[in-house]
């Protein structure tokens, strides 16, 4: 096999690397990071959009669309649900969840902490 030379004499073939060497990547330093919010408020506000939208369809003569409209609140309380799971999950109190809801720590934890999360129930 003949190796192709670039234009300053070099070897185009990438070096040969032995199977048996050791794994020369550091771990990270902080391996438990916290992930970066992303664009959550404009999410938030697409969704919105969408919804808003959907309910003037509706609103306008789309009823056949009302039984799908209120199928969005089931699936935006089962969102709410993964979502406080979730935040359980990463360490924040129900104090801190129920403040952003606007509802107290024993509200949230009743509302949210005592059914199993994962959307219909059989």
């Amino acid at each position: 096999m003949s190796a192709t030379h670039q234009p300053n004499g070099t070897s185009a073939c990438a070096p040969r690397r032995h199977a048996a060497s050791p794994n020369t990547v550091n771990k990270p330093l902080t391996p438990h990071q916290a992930r970066l919010v992303v664009q959550n408020d404009e999410y938030a506000a697409f969704t919105r959009r969408i919804l808003r939208a959907y309910a003037r369809r509706v609103a306008a003569g789309d009823i056949d669309a009302i039984t799908r409209l209120a199928d969005l609140a089931d699936e935006t309380d089962t969102a709410i649900r993964n979502a406080v799971t979730g935040l359980r999950g990463q360490g924040y109190s129900w104090a801190e969840i129920g403040a952003r809801l606007g509802v107290t720590r024993q509200a949230a934890q009743q509302h949210w902490g005592t059914q199993p999360c994962g959307g219909d129930a059989a």
